[in-house]
């Protein structure tokens, strides 16, 4: 069970104007490859932008406070963003959570088309995202 950082979530009320500012003022550009599939139908519909600086994604999504309740789940990566970790084993992964007592939700794919993703919360409540990717997309 390897982890590596694969990207940073920030939650915002305006997408294009987040956009423009980590395009034109910190130079990012847009992922050539490893673009996620986002399920607009099943729980989160927000607008998102991905730019990068070639190894590391910056995911730029519209704040959906209610994104935890529409989909049943405790923890919400849209309220106030996240960090995000891509691992080659979640079973392995989740059994160690399990094993340190740590709560998480499993969105499995609710947000991802191919993701399988968990959230849980760091002891000062920031949002930590990990993920497989899963099926062909892997």
């Amino acid at each position: 069970m390897k982890l590596k950082l694969h990207h940073v979530n920030l939650a915002t009320e305006n997408v294009a104007r987040m956009e423009a500012f980590y395009r034109d003022v910190m130079g990012l550009e847009p992922p050539v490859s490893d673009l996620p599939n986002l399920e607009k139908g099943k729980g989160y519909a927000g607008d998102v932008a991905f730019v990068s600086d070639g190894h590391i994604q910056t995911h730029l999504a519209q704040r959906d406070v209610m994104a935890g309740f529409k989909t049943g789940q405790i923890v919400n990566p849209v309220s106030t963003g996240h960090i995000a970790y891509r691992t080659d084993d979640l079973a392995a992964f989740k059994a160690h959570l399990d094993a340190q007592g740590i709560p998480y939700s499993d969105w499995a794919h609710a947000a991802v088309t191919g993701w399988h993703q968990i959230f849980f919360y760091d002891p000062d409540g920031n949002v930590i995202e990990v993920h497989e990717v899963q099926g062909d997309q892997a």
